[in-house]
C-alpha cells in the first residue's frame, strides 16, 4: 500500500508542484541526484572513477508532452555525450524514450533516438534504454530492434525481472548479445502481469541471471572495457546482497570471468557494496541522474527503500 501511494505521488502533478518548492526535499533528493546541472553530472562522475567506479550519467526526465520539449531532452542528451568525450570520464548514457517523445509520436522518438545513437556512435559509447512501465515494453523494444537493423549497435537495453514476459524477453536478446541491465522493477503493475511477491521476483532475478551469464560465456565473455564506455553483456542492476551472492557464486561455477559480469548500483546507495564488489575485481557502474526533473526520480527511490522516507517524514517539522 506504502509502495503503491509513493508511486502514485511520483506521477502526481500537484505533488510535483509542492513538493518541488520544498527546500528539504531537495536536500533529501540530492542523496540520490548528483544535481541540478550537466557540470554536476561530470563532476560526480569524476569523483566516482577515482574510486575505481564507472557511470551511466542520466539526463532526468520522462513523458514530454509536445515535439518541442523531446527536442529539448534530445539536445540535453547530446550535450551530454559531447560532455563525456570532452571530459574524458569513464562513462556512458541512460535514456528514456519516453523523454524523447515516444508518448506524442514513435516516429519522432525513432528520430531522436537515431540522432542521440550517431552522436555516441561517434564517441564510440553505448547507450542503455531504460525500460519504463509496461505500456512502453513492446514500442522500447521495436525501437531497439530497428535501431540495431539500421547498424546502431551501440545501443542497450534494461530488463525488468518482476515481469512475466522477461524469461522470453531475454532468451531473445540474449541470442543477439544484447547488452542488458537485468533490475527488478521500479512500477507498480497489476499481478495479471507481473509477480506480486517479492519472493517470486526474487527468484526470476536469480533465473534471468543465468541465462544472461550463460549467453555472456557464449558469446566469448567480452569485459567491461577500461574507458567504462562499454559495459559488458550481462549488467545487474541490484542492491540485494542474496542476489549478488548468486550471481557470483554461478559465475564463478560455469567459468565467467570477473571482467565479463557488471554490477550497477544507484547514486547514493550502499557505497559500502560499490566499493567491496570493485576491489573484488568486479566492474562497478554507478546510475547517476541529474537535472531538474528530479522529482519522479526520487519518488521512486522513496518507495523502494521506506527507511529514505521517514528520515524524510522525521524532518518535515523542524526548521
Amino acid at each position: 500500500m506504502l509502495r503503491a501511494w509513493l508511486i502514485y505521488l511520483s506521477r502526481a502533478a500537484w505533488a510535483q508542484r509542492m513538493m518541488s518548492r520544498w527546500s528539504l526535499a531537495w536536500r533529501v533528493a540530492s542523496r540520490f541526484v548528483a544535481g541540478d546541472r550537466l557540470e554536476d553530472g561530470i563532476r560526480v562522475a569524476r569523483e566516482l572513477n577515482e574510486r575505481g567506479i564507472f557511470v551511466t550519467l542520466d539526463h532526468l526526465g520522462e513523458v514530454t508532452t509536445n515535439p518541442a520539449e523531446a527536442q529539448t531532452a534530445t539536445q540535453a542528451i547530446l550535450d551530454m555525450l559531447d560532455a563525456i568525450d570532452e571530459a574524458g570520464v569513464r562513462a556512458n548514457a541512460s535514456i528514456k524514450l519516453t523523454q524523447l517523445g515516444l508518448a506524442l509520436d514513435k516516429q519522432l522518438c525513432a528520430d531522436n533516438l537515431r540522432q542521440i545513437l550517431r552522436r555516441a556512435q561517434r564517441h564510440d559509447i553505448m547507450v542503455r534504454i531504460d525500460m519504463e512501465d509496461s505500456p512502453w515494453v513492446d514500442a522500447t523494444l521495436e525501437l531497439y530492434d530497428q535501431m540495431r537493423s539500421e547498424g546502431l549497435d551501440n545501443v542497450g537495453l534494461v530488463v525488468q525481472a518482476y515481469l512475466y514476459r522477461s524469461e522470453e524477453d531475454v532468451r531473445r536478446l540474449a541470442a543477439s548479445q544484447t547488452r542488458v541491465r537485468l533490475v527488478k522493477g521500479a512500477y507498480k503493475e497489476p499481478p495479471e502481469i507481473a509477480y506480486p511477491k517479492k519472493q517470486d521476483v526474487d527468484a526470476n532475478f536469480d533465473r534471468l541471471t543465468r541465462l544472461l551469464l550463460d549467453a555472456a560465456l557464449a558469446a566469448g565473455a567480452p569485459p567491461a572495457r577500461d574507458d567504462g564506455k562499454w559495459p559488458p553483456i550481462p549488467a545487474l542492476g541490484t542492491h540485494d546482497e542474496a542476489r549478488i551472492a548468486y550471481a557470483k557464486d554461478y559465475a564463478a561455477q560455469i567459468g565467467l570471468p570477473k571482467p565479463a559480469l557488471e554490477f550497477q548500483m544507484l547514486y547514493g546507495i550502499r557505497r559500502d557494496l560499490q566499493r567491496a564488489l570493485a576491489q573484488e575485481g568486479y566492474p562497478v557502474r554507478v546510475y547517476v541522474p541529474y537535472g531538474t526533473e528530479w522529482y519522479p526520480y526520487f519518488m521512486r527511490r522513496l518507495a523502494e527503500r521506506p527507511a529514505n522516507l521517514w528520515f524524510f517524514l522525521s524532518n518535515f517539522f523542524k526548521k
